[in-house]
């Protein structure tokens, strides 16, 4: 089978290479997949650099997302068993994990309704108590992550003010259904996030950038307000001062999805029924931007890794839909 390798971290598109390998054998408790889309996530970026949490014994296939087909003919969602990852013609799934694929969506839909819906759904409802009538303040709007946060935020009945950098990307935060954007590129983010809410500010800040996004949180969160502390795309860390959070009255809430795959999986499953149903009745829909073959993986790996796309990039196998 073919299936894009990487003996050496480094730049996405310097490192992944597409080769013929063999098949992967499942292991206890896991099921062989063939592939019919690969959704390309940030964490395949980092791991490419070697800069992720999990660290893949070398060499290894990235794509930790994908809509695959069992053997009996069963279209599901599966996270890969590194380190046979999902841009390949077959990965490994454990058996226990699979999640069935919504029949309202296609693959490269199916494949990018997981990860990051289910962070969104997490953050949003399990971590900040998001509720109707309230703010929602999304960085990164016309991102991955953040496309899907402002969908669940509409869904929840929150008025949606989504952050993005450039007039591509705020066109596309509108179509999304943000109320409000906001270019950071041309606009000052505090003071046009106070401008939309009369001064009070964010009840729910949902951010997956850090650095400079994290600061600019800190001064617009409103009273009882949550920051929602879900990744760093920006490569810098924030330091919190935890005076200031005391003296504003706000919570800094962290969301690690993956542990609740370990911590509490029946949660996860629940998680995924709600998205389905919302998927069912048109509430959310992947934003897939781009649907690319096999063989352009590493190029599309790279460009979600310098932070110029929009939604999803799936990567898709012969015979998917």
């Amino acid at each position: 089978m073919q299936a894009w390798q990487v003996h050496e971290n480094g730049e996405p598109s310097e490192v992944m290479r597409l080769q013929e390998v063999e098949r992967p054998t499942p292991g206890d408790g896991q099921v062989l997949l063939k592939v019919r889309a690969a959704n390309i996530n940030f964490p395949d970026v980092l791991m490419c650099r070697g800069h992720y949490q999990v660290r893949p014994p070398l060499p290894f296939t990235p794509g930790v997302e994908i809509c695959g087909e069992t053997e009996d003919g069963r279209r599901v969602i599966a996270n890969p068993a590194l380190p046979y990852g999902g841009f390949a013609e077959y990965a490994v799934a454990d058996a226990a994990a699979l999640l069935p694929a919504p029949d309202s969506l296609d693959d490269a839909e199916a494949a990018a309704l997981h990860i990051g819906y289910q962070t969104g759904w997490f953050g949003l409802h399990r971590r900040a108590g998001l509720e109707a009538g309230e703010t929602l303040l999304v960085h990164a709007a016309a991102g991955g992550v953040g496309s899907a946060a402002v969908q669940l935020g509409k869904a929840a009945g929150a008025t949606v003010i989504g952050v993005v950098g450039g007039a591509e990307k705020a066109a596309v935060a509108r179509e999304l259904g943000c109320d409000v954007v906001i270019d950071r590129r041309g606009e000052d983010v505090v003071a046009a996030v106070k401008e939309a809410t009369g001064g009070r500010g964010a009840d729910v800040i949902y951010d997956p950038v850090g650095g400079e996004a994290y600061t600019q949180s800190t001064k617009v969160v409103a009273f009882e307000g949550r920051i929602a502390v879900v990744g760093f795309a920006s490569g810098t860390i924030p330091s919190p001062g935890l005076n200031h959070a005391l003296v504003k009255n706000y919570s800094i809430v962290g969301l690690h999805w993956g542990l609740y795959n370990t911590k509490n999986p029946k949660l996860v499953q629940h998680c995924h029924e709600q998205l389905t149903e919302l998927a069912a009745r048109g509430a959310i829909k992947p934003l897939v931007s781009e649907r690319v073959p096999l063989a352009e993986a590493a190029a599309a790996v790279q460009r979600v890794g310098e932070g110029v796309t929009t939604g999803r990039i799936a990567v898709l196998t012969e015979g998917a839909a």
